[in-house]
């Protein structure tokens, strides 16, 4: 009966998290089919800051950063799975109605954009924390590795989608009406299949022995963590390298192109979308490559090293840099080498992003990680890639002497440097964070060690220990 037991909690646990992938992949194709039709305005557009600084690129990630800390709080205090659900339902419907908004009405199609960011946020912020209550360890990061995949997977299949649909259907609009249906179905299923856990339990700590703190405590505790904030900063950096390439990378390999001559430039429309196709493959495979390969090598270090996962983010970006730089040094000459670089450097910084989740988990008590996860979402977004597209685009048109074809990619080119050099100031910061991780993750292991539940499959019992 022990056995029956086990299993049947091991197979509730795999239905959510497979749940909880599909979301993150809908979410996420959605979100980049959006960022195709941005790679369209900018192979137009002459002036590079303005190319970003037009509303419908911007309003979701801005609305997205302002309800992430609203659901942070609600999710460290409320049922989890109900808040998900009503956020994932919305978003659905909100996706599926921008889908038939018109040109006429652009104000709507913002409007729409913006009201997505209530689900992206709703998930985000609460997910990884199911998750943290469902797995610990070893198997935690294995779990996170795989909800994670659906970030690069749905990321490179948006651009793939968008470039499909545009091609075949003339309308980016119907790539959105296919994800909305299916994660509603997901909804139904989160509902009626999978119960949500308690916070902590599986960490020998039962929910009702972790006292709940205030908003402006949490967030003092959180200053103070220092492998938290500095993980945080080293996770901008990556935030910042994939905004920027997310938006300029097709362009900038079609400028590359047209610099060398391999295609013509985009006077009439529709444009040559091969670029975005082969980019968008790049990130479907770079990034299960990098997350399955970062995850792979820190637990290998993590036997020889308590900092194994820091030191591995830091690795991680630190190979980034100089693949990076090559493969924008070497666009002028080959494109096969171009892709060849990006191939690597976008592998290698996709090495973080399960790690830093697992970090932010270890280092903070159960009933903060919500909160935790919300405020690096704001931070991550502000400093990373809400700005940083703009800001290559204002460094473009600064150092653009001509108006011409060679001058629109010698600009890009140079501008896009910097995603180098912020790669390796990300590194720093996860260097510093692993002088720091040991002492506080052993703060929140020991946050509360009065009572220790002995855990058995589907109860648990309580008791206490004796430090005398």
């Amino acid at each position: 009966m022990e056995n029956q037991g086990c299993f049947r909690l091991v197979r509730e646990n795999l239905k959510l998290l497979c749940l909880f992938y599909i979301w993150s992949y809908f979410i996420h194709v959605s979100i980049h089919t959006i960022c195709f039709t941005n790679i369209a305005l900018v192979k137009a557009c002459e002036i590079e800051s303005q190319c970003v600084t037009h509303p419908s690129v911007t309003v979701f990630i801005c609305s997205y950063m302002i309800l992430a800390p609203l659901f942070g709080y609600l999710g460290d205090r409320y049922n989890r799975k109900m808040i998900m659900c009503v956020g994932i339902g919305f978003w659905s419907v909100v996706t599926l109605a921008s889908s038939f908004v018109g040109k006429d009405y652009f104000w709507a199609l913002l409007l729409t954009r913006g009201l997505v960011g209530v689900g992206e946020a709703s998930y985000s912020t609460i997910a990884p924390t199911i998750i943290a209550d469902l797995f610990i360890k070893e198997k935690r990061t294995n779990m996170l590795s795989i909800f994670y995949f659906a970030i690069p997977v749905g990321s490179g299949l948006g651009y793939i989608v968008g470039s499909a649909v545009d091609n075949r259907a003339k309308d980016w609009h119907w790539a959105l009406r296919v994800t909305p249906a299916l994660g509603l179905v997901a909804v139904l299923l989160l509902v009626c299949v999978v119960k949500e856990p308690k916070r902590g339990a599986i960490e020998a700590r039962p929910e009702h022995t972790l006292q709940r703190t205030g908003w402006l405590a949490d967030m003092k505790a959180l200053c103070k963590n220092n492998s938290f904030v500095l993980s945080t900063f080293g996770f901008t950096a990556v935030a910042f390298v994939t905004g920027s390439l997310a938006l300029w990378a097709p362009a900038f390999l079609f400028r590359a192109a047209v610099f060398t001559g391999e295609k013509q430039p985009c006077v009439v429309e529709p444009c040559d979308t091969s670029d975005s196709l082969y980019f968008g493959i790049i990130t479907c495979v770079t990034g299960v490559l990098g997350v399955a390969m970062g995850v792979g090598v820190s637990q290998w270090l993590r036997k020889r090293t308590p900092r194994a996962d820091p030191l591995v983010c830091a690795a991680g970006l630190l190979l980034a840099a100089p693949f990076l730089y090559l493969s924008i040094i070497f666009a002028q000459k080959s494109t096969v080498a171009t892709y060849f670089f990006i191939f690597f450097g976008e592998m290698f910084l996709c090495m973080n992003w399960a790690i830093v989740a697992d970090i932010l988990l270890y280092v903070v008590v159960p009933t903060r990680r919500s909160t935790a996860e919300a405020f690096q979402i704001v931070i991550s977004h502000l400093l990373g890639d809400a700005g940083s597209p703009y800001l290559i685009g204002v460094v473009s048109d600064s150092l653009k002497q001509a108006d011409s074809y060679m001058w629109q990619f010698r600009s890009l080119q140079l501008s896009l440097l910097l995603c180098s050099f912020v790669a390796v100031v990300g590194g720093a910061f996860f260097l510093a964070t692993a002088l720091f991780i040991e002492k506080d993750r052993q703060i929140a292991e020991n946050y509360v060690q009065l009572f220790v539940p002995v855990i058995l499959c589907g109860s648990f019992k309580h008791g206490v220990r004796n430090f005398n």
